[in-house]
């Protein structure tokens, strides 16, 4: 069947014809996609048609109730999901054409797969009768995505389609959030149905656990009496699950500190005297401090990454472990947990928190001792840096002065590198969903069109997209997707003119030996790209700030202007690095506040 037929077909039948049985709507493959969206709530898709899903773009066109935003690559699509999702709590959308348009969607999914977004993927494949024989665009994207979604479907019966879409919607959705590829061949598409809704989409073994066990909870408050020095290590999980509001209940209950990994920023508020920050490998001194020096790790949605550990078997040694997590399968998988709670935050910590609070009032500890360490810890080695002392723009000031200016009802989006553990710790945090950046998989190239997605989702929300130069150039493609629709983002680029992150370990590790990482596009007459240029050649606003002294200005001018993105590109110093810092491969007590220099914590340390 040639694409000429298979768009023939679908404007056929594109009028629905008369009820097939009480209750059932007769109608194509395709006009049940698009039926199926609308019945789940959906309103804004993100995708790029091809010759495999151009039947459902056909209806597509039709639809009231679903906007589609074309992007300029598939990759921006499953991002732009992605910040949609994160930023929302709702079921990011895409959809792409068969082969390299849903290979092209691979990243994105295995990125949300780490981070547990939820997200449906969609795309086309070749009919079922060339199925395996390599027909053109062909490719077994099912195959591809078993590892990196929750499941994946394929459809070759129309009437299958409803089904399969709120089943996959269910699932994306519930338990541990994730991506849920469907993949719909193009006879499925133009092929007759009998349309109906609501469908059965009960999957056999998949039930996933909210509450957790009363038991377990109950021995989880037990130990938290017992504690003289917990910590709660916390996890995007908090997020996922909305449970901030519980989360700032049993901080107050409990008077422990409280420690959000890069997933979590926001989850608990930066203002709060309990929060000391983020944990890991570019974590506070006070953060990472602590959790070595715990005798319990109170882990709520967290996983344990490597990126927070360091060395496994030297992480807070002499802490006992209470871990709840949604995902059965997070527990004890990397840490042994003492106390393991399978379930949903969201119900969970009431539950706990009422024990506390009720049969085991009188018995939680003062943590007086504790406090006076890490506030001592707080006071000695305070979250700043160092200007370097080239003249460039201090990439750390950038940054802090967005945050300032822009206040923390704005959303900020990052790429991944430098700019990103920077955007981390100096953006203030006052709320959960407004920090949307690629933590597990680290993908470059995902701020701005995640940003894209979290404008779509809050049209009058400032959203700020922070980018490096190398991340930028892998993307920036979505510019002109955001100006053709009025999708007002700003862009920040953190332009060291190189890759960063990289720069940064060749630096301490491989004798300052900077090989291939120079981009060479910010010192200097020539500019390759010159963003600034690139930026008015998308159709939107440019500017260039080449000194700390331009910051406040060049700022102000962005926030004032709404009626197209905005591109700024700060040019500052590549000697400029993420401190503090735990090299990788060694124990967490190896913090670095700067290079070659670690704490001092005499007989605390």
């Amino acid at each position: 069947m040639t694409m000429g037929q298979a768009s023939h077909s679908t404007t056929d039948n594109h009028e629905m014809t008369g009820a097939a049985s009480a209750g059932t709507v007769r109608m194509t493959g395709s006009q049940a996609i698009v039926r199926s969206l609308e019945e789940l709530g959906v309103t804004d898709v993100f995708g790029l048609p091809g010759g495999a899903i151009l039947p459902t773009y056909d209806p597509l066109f039709d639809s009231e109730k679903l906007n589609h935003i074309l992007v300029r690559h598939e990759q921006g699509a499953g991002h732009a999901a992605q910040g949609y999702a994160i930023s929302t709590g709702k079921v990011g959308v895409c959809i792409a054409t068969s082969g390299p348009g849903a290979t092209n969607l691979l990243t994105a999914i295995a990125d949300a797969n780490m981070d547990s977004v939820p997200m449906i993927v969609i795309t086309g494949q070749v009919s079922s009768s060339v199925l395996g024989t390599d027909a053109f665009q062909e490719a077994d994207i099912v195959g591809m995505t078993m590892p990196i979604t929750k499941h994946s479907f394929m459809v070759t019966d129309p009437q299958e389609i409803p089904r399969c879409f709120a089943t996959a919607y269910n699932i994306a959705s519930t338990g541990r959030p994730g991506p849920v590829l469907i993949d719909v061949t193009k006879d499925a598409q133009v092929g007759m149905m009998d349309f109906s809704w609501p469908p059965t989409n009960q999957v056999r073994g998949y039930n996933p656990v909210t509450r957790g066990h009363s038991r377990q909870i109950r021995e989880a408050a037990k130990l938290i009496t017992e504690a003289r020095r917990p910590v709660l290590y916390v996890g995007g999980g908090a997020i996922r699950a909305g449970a901030s509001d519980e989360l700032a209940e049993l901080a107050r209950i409990t008077d422990a500190p409280v420690v959000t990994t890069l997933t979590a920023r926001g989850a608990f508020p930066d203002s709060h005297p309990h929060n000391l920050g983020m944990p890991g490998m570019h974590g506070t001194v006070p953060a990472v401090t602590a959790m070595q020096k715990s005798d319990l790790l109170i882990a709520l949605g967290a996983r344990f990454d490597d990126r927070v550990t360091g060395v496994v078997s030297s992480f807070a040694p002499e802490a006992k472990v209470v871990h709840v997590d949604v995902d059965p399968a997070e527990i004890s998988k990397i840490r042994f947990a003492d106390v393991p709670i399978v379930g949903d935050l969201k119900y969970v910590l009431p539950e706990l928190n009422q024990i506390l609070e009720g049969e085991f009032a009188q018995d939680l500890p003062d943590l007086g001792d504790w406090w006076q360490l890490l506030n001592r810890l707080k006071d000695q080695y305070p979250l700043g840096y160092t200007k370097t002392d080239d003249g460039l723009g201090s990439p750390q000031y950038a940054i802090q002065r967005i945050s300032e200016l822009t206040g923390s009802d704005a959303y900020y989006v990052s790429g991944v590198g430098q700019h990103q553990m920077w955007s981390a710790h100096f953006v203030q945090y006052e709320k959960p969903r407004h920090w949307i950046n690629s933590a597990g998989l680290g993908t470059m190239g995902y701020s701005v069109p995640a940003a894209m997605g979290v404008k779509v989702a809050h049209p009058d929300a400032v959203v700020w997209a922070i980018d490096g130069d190398g991340c930028f150039q892998m993307t920036n493609q979505e510019l002109a997707t955001c100006a053709h629709n009025n999708i007002p983002i700003k862009v920040a680029i953190i332009n060291n003119s190189s890759l960063g992150m990289v720069r940064q370990w060749q630096n301490l590790f491989y004798d300052g030996r900077y090989s291939n990482t120079h981009l060479n596009t910010g010192h200097g007459t020539v500019r390759i790209p010159d963003f600034v240029k690139l930026a008015e050649a998308y159709g939107c606003v440019g500017l260039r700030c080449e000194d700390d002294s331009q910051v406040d200005e060049t700022i102000q001018k962005a926030l004032e202007i709404n009626d197209r993105p905005v591109v700024i590109d700060f040019t500052v110093s590549p000697d400029a690095m993420v401190w503090p810092m735990v090299p990788a491969g060694v124990s967490n007590d190896l913090i670095q506040i700067a290079k070659n220099t670690s704490p001092d914590f005499g007989n605390e340390g």
